[in-house]
């Protein structure tokens, strides 16, 4: 029998160790944490985000973006649904995509992965880090680094992956915070904290447009929070690694063009003479938003002088408040990460080393990060299975 190690007992080495261990590979799995799958627990908000129905090259970012197309193509969101199905576990896929375990729960996810894998002899191996994979390869046929990345630090996330790619020779590319929120520069954003609105970000990179995104937005001590940030904050991150300029501006009423929302303000100025600035901008936005908006464009609150200027002034304001960013808020706190192992180095069909055969990179570790939506686990999974099928194949 064919023995193997997995370092990682998050999603793509549970996963590996499950596909090897139901073909007769005895499955040594380490893992750090107290216990295995601790980010799938936390992932989706405890409901956990298993997959998405809709995968394309273009949902993953990577400096090698064409490396995901034959995993995700060949066991892709029908082929996990149905060997998850095979384990227990059923999904409930929405209308946008997105695949959720039918019980709505993470635990569904982590449980039906660890009970299966300890069911089919799979030797979990919790506390226990590795510090060199060179040493570690002599005991084995064959080392899987399912790692993860260094986002989310207080349930494992670190940077054991890369060290271990250095030792067989492989190149990093540097690594960044991704689904992350941002930090602004704008004291502003203090007075701010907890407010919400449903608007958009765009983001400028050294002054040029490069992307509007859709969604919530919440203000916070540090910066900005929300899904559209964090859908957005790939780009920015990403920026702001290589030392670029970078800005959002703020849309906070997309349904209403700058022209509209001022002739509204002159509106309800004129036919309400006693209502100040104030009063009118609180029938369309929080009051801490409202408050913050006018400190930011210093202007007088109990103003009851509203002419066409005013009114446009602030409504220009309202549709593209422009912020720059100092940085994201840092891996403890991204969902992803971004760089990671350079994917020229590994087999796209194999996940098989370069440097070195006998040696699989897969999932988070490698350099490809995926949109929120499910991406990220689609990859987990489809490397995890691609890797394995190359360990069956080689067993004898």
């Amino acid at each position: 029998m064919k023995k193997i190690a997995i370092i990682g007992a998050g999603a793509s080495g549970l996963f590996c160790a499950i596909e090897c261990a139901k073909n007769s590979i005895a499955v040594d799995l380490y893992e750090q944490n107290i216990k295995p799958a601790k980010k799938i627990l936390v992932s989706g908000n405890g409901r956990c985000n298993i997959s998405n129905s809709s995968l394309s090259t273009t949902d993953f970012f990577s400096q090698n973006p064409d490396f995901v197309e034959y995993a995700i193509k060949n066991f892709g969101f029908t082929e996990f649904e149905k060997y998850v199905n095979s384990l227990g576990l059923l999904l409930n896929t929405l209308e946008d995509g997105r695949a959720y375990p039918l019980s709505n729960e993470a635990k569904s996810v982590a449980n039906t992965f660890i009970q299966t894998a300890q069911n089919l002899g799979v030797n979990i191996i919790t506390e226990n880090k590795i510090n060199s994979i060179i040493k570690l390869g002599k005991k084995y046929d064959a080392i899987v680094i399912a790692t993860g990345s260094e986002a989310a630090s207080h349930l494992g996330g670190c940077d054991d992956g890369y060290k271990f790619a250095q030792e067989l020779g492989h190149n990093i590319i540097t690594t960044y915070p991704s689904l992350v929120q941002l930090e602004l520069n704008a004291p502003i954003v203090k007075k701010m904290q907890g407010a919400k609105v449903d608007g958009e970000v765009t983001l400028y990179i050294n002054g040029v447009k490069e992307n509007t995104i859709a969604g919530d937005i919440l203000f916070t001590n540090y910066g900005v929070s929300g899904f559209a940030v964090l859908d957005i904050s790939q780009m920015a991150s990403e920026a702001l690694r290589d030392y670029q300029a970078v800005d959002i501006g703020v849309n906070l009423l997309p349904n209403f063009p700058a022209q509209k929302l001022a002739n509204h303000i002159l509106k309800v100025a004129q036919s309400n003479g006693t209502l100040t600035l104030f009063d009118i901008l609180l029938g369309l936005l929080p009051t801490k938003i409202v408050n913050g908006l006018l400190e930011s464009f210093d202007l007088d609150p109990k103003t009851t002088q509203i002419d066409t200027k005013l009114s446009k002034k602030i409504a220009n304001g309202i549709v593209n408040w422009k912020f720059e960013v100092s940085d994201t808020h840092g891996f403890r706190h991204a969902e992803v990460s971004g760089g990671g192992v350079d994917t020229t180095e590994i087999d796209p069909k194999t996940f098989t080393s370069k440097k070195n055969p006998k040696f699989y990179f897969i999932g988070e570790v490698l350099d490809v990060v995926g949109r929120r939506g499910g991406f990220n686990f689609a990859f987990a999974w489809s490397s995890a299975y691609f890797a394995a099928q190359n360990i069956i194949k080689n067993r004898l």
